[in-house]
């Protein structure tokens, strides 16, 4: 079915020997599986440390002049540790040589981190017998921090599309100067979507042990439904609303090309897991138009009573030039002939509400202006709910036989989802209310 796929594994699927095994062999099973982006190894166990974190921490003490060799020592042996039971040839000591090299010559603290995924990538390489390539050979940024897309995508093109095989580390690039820049924690994400961008390539597959998007918060809701299939659209709401499966803001090219994303678990590769389209295909039909219901806690909600505000052209302008002033971002904006109201959640606002709201008594002369806080929003999700009779009587008859009170409705134009704002008392019966009626229920 595919020819090309770019597969990427976490932490968790190569913290130790035993994992690398098996992410081998889930990487043979398909021959469409060309390219390969590791992760640096993860946990494993509760109270074990990511190796990433192990080499910040060997910086930092290293900078500040303290004791960093036994934190070295434990990379060291937890390396020498996975290559004596995979069994393979590898030279681990002149690996930590040269990583002591570069801590004594003063390399920055993203080069240092970014050496627990170069290494682990040349080990994978040693592992499958493929071509290793370093990511700094075919990843750049620019000088202000940017992806130097151009350059990347064409390079990386140049240089993969020869090869049968390639085994990439995540996590890091170059900048113009030639200094090592990592990308943000998970940004080994970041890599294979844009490794699969620049090959455009079949499919994008994340192996993951927290494989599968819910239909709702696991936290609240015993053995949510998984979601086979959700759109990029939809993805976006999710992440809005905290769910971190899969970061969004990782993809970007990937979801620019319309490649489709595969989340697997390494623990259950039978499982389809869930895939990520640019759009659902037209003869698609799912059997519930509700995909997920998700939700955040702790917003606020500023309240401006004017009278005919709606005839008053620069209002808004005025109102938003405020908060721009402090930097504070509005999430939702609902309005009436003699109401406007801005959700907000941002720490500033909470430092800065006096001097905020003594700006807006000032400047825009309201009648009344009320700060309501402990507010939840709930979203409810799926594409083309706005085509099709009867949601709103099934959202509010679950959340009314619930005994909850809405306080916030917000709909876009785009059909995609619908938010509701609720005390944040009510926040998991909203959750659980919604989920069996419109998801549970119409299972």
């Amino acid at each position: 079915m595919y020819q090309t796929i770019v597969a990427k594994f976490g932490g968790s699927s190569l913290a130790d020997a035993s994992h690398i095994q098996k992410t081998a062999s889930i990487i043979s099973m398909d021959p469409a599986r060309r390219y390969v982006v590791t992760s640096s190894p993860g946990e494993r166990t509760d109270d074990d440390i990511k190796i990433t974190d192990m080499l910040y921490m060997c910086h930092s003490r290293f900078t500040n002049r303290e004791n960093y060799q036994d934190m070295l020592n434990a990379i060291h042996l937890r390396f020498d540790e996975i290559v004596s039971e995979l069994g393979i040839d590898f030279n681990v000591s002149a690996e930590i040589k040269e990583l002591q090299k570069n801590l004594m010559l003063g390399r920055s603290s993203d080069f240092i981190a970014s050496r627990g995924e170069f290494i682990t990538a040349k080990i994978m390489a040693k592992v499958l017998g493929w071509k290793f390539i370093d990511a700094s050979d075919m990843i750049f940024f620019n000088n202000d921090g940017s992806l130097n897309e151009l350059k990347t995508f064409s390079t990386a093109s140049r240089i993969l599309k020869p090869l049968e095989h390639a085994v990439i580390p995540g996590f890091y690039g170059i900048m113009p100067n030639g200094s090592i820049k990592t990308f943000t924690r998970g940004g080994s994400d970041t890599t294979a979507s844009i490794i699969a961008r620049a090959l455009n390539a079949d499919l994008y597959e994340k192996w993951t042990d927290k494989a599968e998007i819910f239909s709702a918060d696991p936290s609240i809701i015993d053995s949510p439904k998984a979601v086979e299939n959700i759109t990029y659209k939809e993805l976006h709401e999710l992440s809005y609303m905290g769910f971190t499966v899969l970061n969004e803001d990782s993809v970007f090219p990937i979801n620019r090309a319309g490649i489709p994303v595969n989340i697997r678990d390494t623990n259950n590769i039978n499982d389809k897991g869930t895939l990520i389209l640019p759009e659902l295909p037209e003869d698609f039909a799912r059997e519930n138009m509700f995909v997920c219901v998700a939700g955040k806690r702790g917003f606020r909600v500023l309240q401006i009573e004017k009278y005919k505000l709606n005839k008053e052209a620069p209002f808004a302008a005025k109102l938003f030039n405020i908060f721009a002033r402090y930097n504070i971002a509005c999430e939702h904006c609902l309005s009436g002939i003699d109401i406007v109201s801005l959700v907000l959640k941002n720490p500033l606002f909470d430092l800065r509400r006096s001097e905020i709201i003594s700006e807006i008594k000032r400047e825009l002369n309201p009648e009344n202006v009320e700060v309501k806080t402990n507010m939840s929003l709930i979203s409810v999700i799926g594409q083309g709910m706005g085509t099709v009779k009867g949601v709103f009587a099934k959202v509010f008859n679950a959340l009314a036989n619930a005994g909850v009170k809405v306080k916030m409705i917000d709909q876009g134009s785009d059909d995609l989802n619908i938010i509701l704002g609720v005390d944040d008392e009510d926040y998991e019966r909203s959750i659980r209310a919604l989920y069996n009626a419109l998801i549970l229920k119409n299972a």
